[in-house]
């Protein structure tokens, strides 16, 4: 990834809505998904983006999944408009900035859901849109954001990557390193968990781990074989109760699960490897 920028795609939410940062990631070789917050200037700067975003028509539908208030499940129907428009850096930094060539990707809802907010994404991208294909397959770059931002909220609270007190940037950037290891594996077990609860075990975890979560945490149903049982196994360890009404693990309980069985791992190979011991 490293050595191709090109293959790397930033996504961010409004607050990530900074011109410096769409220039920075065209100077890196890099490409970028922003959620518009601010109605920038575009063409020769005597009208706006919305202005300009105004005079497109529709160019396609796309459908795609929504919880209301509640919770429930349901789908909506959101409009496809999007154009490549010329958008020139704020005024003040005009010396400062080139101006950029970017594509503007407006999906919206029409009328109001009476439920919840309609959708309405208004998004900046440095990447070509031709097509409505190709604007639902950025729409769904966008939408995985927020996993993005549950893998940092693991860095940050299972991990307390925050907390490091290393000395150099070096030290640091190999304790991320495996940091990412081990959030992604609690964030892809978690979400797999859901994903395909019947799928086998060792999909996920080891045969010792399964091993040693068939000891310690015994089946309370039949066919209790899946990889959704032992999810809710390590989750137990982690202080999840498993009641019929809750709902599935999540991510911090699945850590602190994963972290137990660690350790209890350990001491489990310490007592093979020392018999004599205790």
């Amino acid at each position: 990834m490293f050595g191709a920028p090109s293959r790397c795609v930033h996504v961010g939410d409004r607050e990530s809505d900074i011109y410096e940062l769409f220039c920075l990631a065209h100077g890196l070789g890099t490409h970028f998904i922003v959620r518009s917050c601010v109605d920038r200037l575009a063409g020769d700067g005597r009208h706006t983006i919305t202005d300009a975003m105004s005079e497109v028509a529709v160019q396609g539908l796309h459908r795609v999944e929504v919880r209301d208030r509640a919770g429930r499940l349901g789908t909506a129907a959101v409009e496809l408009r999007y154009r490549r428009i010329t958008v020139p850096p704020p005024i003040g930094k005009q010396k400062c900035y080139p101006a950029l060539s970017l594509t503007v990707l407006h999906a919206r809802e029409p009328g109001t859901p009476k439920d919840r907010p309609a959708i309405d994404w208004r998004l900046i991208t440095d990447l070509p849109v031709d097509d409505p294909d190709q604007a639902v397959e950025k729409l769904r770059w966008y939408a995985r954001r927020w996993k993005i931002e549950v893998f940092h909220h693991i860095l940050k609270t299972g991990c307390r990557a925050e907390d490091a007190r290393l000395r150099t940037a070096e030290r640091l950037v190999k304790l991320i390193a495996v940091f990412c290891i081990l959030a992604w594996r609690v964030f892809w077990t978690t979400m797999v968990g859901r994903a395909a609860p019947g799928a086998d075990p060792r999909l996920a975890v080891t045969a010792a781990e399964i091993a040693l979560l068939d000891r310690l945490v015994p089946d309370r149903a039949a066919g209790g074989r899946t990889l959704s049982a032992y999810v809710v196994k390590v989750a137990r360890l982690g202080g999840y109760l498993a009641r019929s009404r809750d709902p599935p693990p999540g991510n911090l309980v699945m850590w602190r699960g994963f972290a137990r069985l660690a350790d209890i791992m350990l001491g489990a190979t310490f007592a093979r490897a020392s018999p004599g011991c205790g």
